[in-house]
């Protein structure tokens, strides 16, 4: 029987784990390390141990969901003093911004100066306004594990997801944001690995403590952070 995607993917992750490869990161007080001109942000342009591409590679669960703009709806609660659903009329009327940002996928490639449109996680947290002990992001996609039929989801801490590039994005370079790239609406962590930006999505919680997503149960790292080679963790 042929291997599922997520299969290969775990294979792949324990193959890395066992050569400790961006295992258990500890980066407090580390340098940021990688190569080329500093970006917008002081930081290297291309990650360690990252590669730059120029196509846009499609990475998914083998669920590539199809959401005509009539039946999306974003979904946002958990600690928070107003919780709402969004549709896309109401997403769309939100205050929208246009970003120039890389994306660095954790399969170690990146491609820079992606031109993004959508809204900031910012105004998203603006809109409900999180309670003071909220800490933690938990993201939901419409996409599903072809054999669990688990959704997606990952985590984020609440500081890096209110960062002026968190975005959720529909629209890629001047166009409609690509259905197998989770059109019509994604999020995108460009200071973290990409898998932090849920494509699809659909709901957003803000909790008081850490819940594992997705692949951070299957071996991914909890902060994800590019610059320190933070891949993996060998946690359970």
């Amino acid at each position: 029987m042929k291997e599922s995607i997520v299969e290969r993917r775990l294979r792949y992750i324990e193959r890395q784990r066992k050569l400790g490869h961006g295992l258990n990161v500890r980066f407090e007080g580390m340098k940021p390390q990688g190569s080329g001109p500093p970006n917008r942000h002081g930081l290297p342009a291309v990650p360690i141990d990252q590669h730059v591409v120029e196509n846009w590679p499609v990475l998914d669960l083998g669920d590539i969901p199809n959401i005509a703009l009539a039946d999306w709806r974003l979904e946002i609660g958990g600690l928070v003093e107003n919780p709402t659903t969004l549709t896309w009329e109401q997403f769309m009327g939100l205050p929208q911004v246009d970003d120039v940002s890389d994306f660095h996928c954790v399969t170690t490639w990146s491609r820079l100066e992606n031109h993004w449109g959508g809204v900031k996680f910012k105004t998203i947290a603006e809109l409900v306004v999180p309670a003071e002990n909220a800490t933690w992001v938990l993201c939901t996609g419409y996409d599903r594990d072809g054999d669990s039929g688990e959704q997606y989801t990952t985590n984020l801490p609440l500081v890096r997801a209110v960062e002026d590039d968190v975005l959720l994005v529909h629209t890629w370079e001047g166009r409609p944001l690509p259905r197998e790239h989770g059109g019509p609406c994604r999020m995108i962590t460009p200071k973290l690995y990409a898998w932090k930006g849920a494509k699809w999505i659909h709901k957003i919680q803000f909790l008081d403590q850490n819940r594992r997503g997705f692949w951070e149960r299957r071996g991914y790292s909890e902060t994800a952070e590019p610059w320190f080679n933070d891949r993996y963790s060998s946690s359970e």
